[in-house]
């Protein structure tokens, strides 16, 4: 199966509206990118992360001269709406809006997109590559002509483009279990911007080169039952000497084999084949996976 061709996929994704004076300094301090000095119009790739640096939810935040939408898109948004309400103090000047309903366009291929409000350039890979925008699709609203003139994937060669781009999903990478760099999320988060929730567990990670595990892709020639069986997700991984290796985290079956993702352990990350019980997986870097920061934690 081939995705080459030019083609759009849609996500479901909710988008959380913070207005006032103090929503980019609020946001900036609830996530893990700089954008309380970023101009009107930008739109910024962040984390969501607990104060020990595990991930939440990954979004974008577009800011404008009276505040911010947070696009969740991928995570629990009434989950992320409910933990911003909880650290809003009278104090602030801002007002948190409902979560609510939105689409993420990608596509792949060349597309003759026009600029425009719903036209989102983050700067980074949301699965379809790091030049690629995206299209935020609100309720009720139709697609630009030049999109939905686009043949639209399939459910299983959407999720074929994900595992070769390496984009994490919940709960299978992006958990209370991984923090951003484990999931090559490193343009995601800034290491100079000060305090933020998460950040003293983060820089640490970076100054100290203290990341253990990698996000990976691998593949199996076989697609038989036992392979399926081998392949599951929570499955631990070996190296050809039996040495833990590793985790799967997401699988697909297709006509030539199987496919996923799997957190690889640090001393693995080397190895061109691990093992899923007897059967020997081909491990790979995914397509849109950025190598943790070393060095560059800010501490001190």
């Amino acid at each position: 199966m081939s995705t080459a061709s030019p083609a759009r996929w849609s996500t479901p994704i909710s988008c959380i509206r913070l207005e006032g004076a103090d929503a980019r300094r609020f946001l900036h301090g609830q996530s893990s990118q700089a954008i309380e000095l970023a101009p009107s119009g930008a739109c910024l790739p962040t984390c969501l992360i607990s104060p020990t640096g595990r991930m939440r939810a990954l979004a974008l935040v577009r800011l404008d001269d009276t505040g911010a939408d947070l696009l969740v898109l991928d995570g629990d948004g009434a989950a992320v709406h409910q933990a911003l309400d909880r650290v809003l103090f009278p104090a602030d000047r801002v007002k948190l809006g409902a979560f609510e309903p939105a689409t993420l366009v990608r596509w792949i291929g060349d597309a003759a997109s026009e600029p425009g409000p719903q036209l989102l350039n983050p700067g980074v890979d949301l699965g379809a590559g790091a030049e690629q925008p995206a299209w935020l699709q609100q309720p009720g609203e139709a697609l630009p002509a030049w999109l939905e003139a686009l043949p639209e994937l399939s459910a299983e060669a959407t999720e074929q483009q994900r595992l070769r781009q390496g984009f994490p999903a919940a709960p299978s990478e992006l958990n209370d279990t991984t923090n951003p760099f484990e999931l090559g999320l490193a343009p995601w988060v800034s290491l100079n911007k000060g305090c933020y929730v998460g950040q003293e567990t983060l820089a640490k990670l970076a100054t100290y080169d203290g990341v253990k595990q990698q996000l990976r892709h691998w593949r199996c020639s076989d697609a038989g039952s036992a392979a399926v069986s081998a392949c599951a997700p929570g499955t631990s991984l070996t190296t050809e000497a039996g040495e833990r290796a590793g985790v799967i985290t997401s699988a697909l079956a297709g006509p030539d084999g199987l496919e996923g993702l799997a957190l690889v352990r640090r001393g693995a990350l080397e190895e061109p084949q691990l093992l899923a019980g007897e059967m020997p997986l081909e491990i790979s870097v995914p397509a849109g996976f950025m190598a943790p920061p070393v060095g560059a934690g800010g501490l001190g």
